[in-house]
């Protein structure tokens, strides 16, 4: 088993070439797994940006509460 690895610099176009030349079973699976690092990427910016210091879990459990007692409320008043 050769355990070589090789690097090779193929720009956009040539690697489009090549992805155009697989099979329709291996183009779906490519596919798949670019669009899964796409997902990973925007859920990991998307968790980055309600990432904060300023909110304790005791805060959150706080507004929480808040909100189920409006919501309480008014289901009472109805």
């Amino acid at each position: 088993m050769n355990t070589n690895l090789y690097k090779i610099s193929l720009n956009y176009d040539q690697i489009l070439a090549l992805v155009k030349q697989l099979p329709k079973r291996e183009k779906a699976k490519l596919s798949k797994e670019l669009a899964k690092e796409a997902i990973n990427t925007r859920l990991t910016k998307l968790l980055n940006s309600f990432s904060t210091d300023e909110l304790t879990e005791d805060m959150i459990n706080q507004e929480v509460e808040k909100a189920r007692s409006e919501i309480y409320a008014k289901k009472r008043k109805n």
